[in-house]
């Protein structure tokens, strides 16, 4: 089975908030799916974190590697694509096209084999997994009405991020936590992201230490993005000084990237993004990496229907990785797979069992957010 072309189409009209400081509008792209369409007719889709002009122009450049290629060999393939490419930069537009791709080749590769990927990537751990719903930050009385609105649909954990949060004071800080806290109740989990990785990140270990003793006072699962993304030596110091696990890891690319911070203790939780790190080839040979330094994987899933759909196939394939990332209200995500996704009386969401990611697709929400693009014939 052979490569014979591959389309990419960009996601506008409904692209959520994600609280940058420069606020994305509904009409930006900064997500992108891919098509890697065979000679014997199968179709395997992938996602990618990038602006689709950017998308294509990484394709245009990396036709005449792929084309032709065997589309069963994807950590093949995925490797000769990075290999080949090393001199236009590493971890940029053509790194995060080829994490559309990989995912593609996968979704390939279980369809012909008549297997869900996570059954390929070496076996199911689970047949489900716990979602934790993913919220922007507010003030604290919207945020626990709209996290009371949440649980009333089924989550049972939780991650607060970004808006406000580390960018006024400490006492509105732990008004936001203590309020979320309240709404959630106790046997929820609640995860807090400072978005360390905002343009101009100000706050740096000191802010960030102090904040992790406060977040301890609410029982909060991990700490996320307390840092800005390259200031290792701190997130060294604070995982070995704070009292809640520290997560981050979501801005690397490649495995090469995230090798010294695991090997130097910098978090307790990592959390690659398939769709910019490589894809699934690659998240699987970080999430080794992780495990063998001690670290847990949990994906970063800030993505689409595609994301979210290979991400429960990885977590499926690690005995660890007990958590998935839920984007909630992206029609990107809720829209775009066919029938939606639906948590069972427990808040868990069922891994998908067909071949390949194991997806269907919407056609018609799929023609609406990409402008009636014909990303598959």
């Amino acid at each position: 089975m052979k490569i014979r072309e591959i389309k990419c189409a960009g996601l506008r009209g409904a692209t959520p908030e994600g609280g940058w400081s420069n606020e994305l509008r509904p009409e930006d792209c900064v997500h992108t799916l891919v098509a890697v369409h065979t000679d014997e007719g199968l179709v395997g889709l992938g996602s990618v974190f990038s602006n689709d002009q950017l998308v294509r122009a990484a394709l245009a450049v990396l036709e005449p590697l792929y084309r032709g290629e065997n589309a069963l060999e994807p950590e093949r393939v995925s490797e000769k694509l990075h290999q080949n490419t090393f001199w236009l930069g590493r971890g940029g537009s053509i790194t995060h096209a080829i994490s559309g791709i990989d995912i593609a080749l996968w979704d390939l590769l279980g369809q012909a084999a008549g297997q869900p990927v996570g059954r390929l990537l070496g076996g199911r751990y689970r047949e489900r997994v716990k979602p934790y719903a993913s919220v922007l930050m507010q003030q604290p009385e919207p945020l626990a009405d709209h996290l009371r609105a949440i649980k009333a649909k089924g989550f049972r954990a939780f991650k607060i991020g970004w808006g406000p949060f580390g960018r006024h004071n400490a006492k509105l800080d732990q008004a936001i936590v203590r309020a979320a806290r309240e709404a959630v109740g106790p046997d929820s989990l609640v995860m807090v992201d400072a978005g360390g990785s905002d343009a101009f990140w100000s706050q740096g270990y000191k802010w960030a230490l102090r904040t992790a003793e406060m977040l301890a006072d609410h029982d909060v699962t991990w700490f996320e993005e307390p840092l800005r993304p390259d200031a290792m030596n701190d997130y060294i110091e604070l995982r070995r000084r704070a009292p809640v696990p520290i997560a981050g890891g979501e801005v690397l690319t490649r495995r090469q990237s995230f090798q010294p911070w695991l090997q130097a203790g910098a978090f307790d939780i990592v959390q690659p993004d398939l769709t910019k790190v490589g894809g699934i080839s690659e998240e699987r040979r970080i999430a080794w990496m992780a495990q063998e330094n001690g670290v847990r994987f949990i994906p970063h899933g800030w993505n689409t229907a595609v994301g979210l759909a290979a991400d429960l196939q990885l977590a499926s394939a690690f005995p660890d990785t007990d958590l998935v990332e839920y984007l909630t209200g992206s029609q990107f995500i809720d829209e775009i797979a066919l029938g939606g996704w639906h948590l069972d009386g427990e808040g868990m969401l069922p891994i998908p069992v067909l071949p390949g990611l194991g997806l269907k697709v919407n056609p018609d929400a799929l023609a609406r957010f990409t402008g009636g693009a014909r990303l598959i014939d």
